[in-house]
């Protein structure tokens, strides 16, 4: 079953940072390592909102 796209918003990597209160530098790692799902629009990616609040409400858990 797919989502419609419509209904889903998107963040950009420094409206995540805010929201998370953490660098750029940060959520581009979360990224990368598969953490927090992306789509990659051209040359910039975009996060699902609803991705973020699943991580903020799970908490990050490698803290060092």
């Amino acid at each position: 079953m797919t989502q419609d796209l419509s209904d889903v918003r998107f963040l950009t990597v420094a409206e995540v940072a805010g929201m998370m209160r953490v660098s750029k530098m940060t959520v581009y790692r979360m990224v990368h390592s598969g953490e927090l799902p992306a789509i990659r629009f051209g040359r910039s990616f975009r996060v699902p909102e609803s991705a973020v609040a699943a991580v903020l409400q799970n908490g990050v858990a490698d803290v060092g």
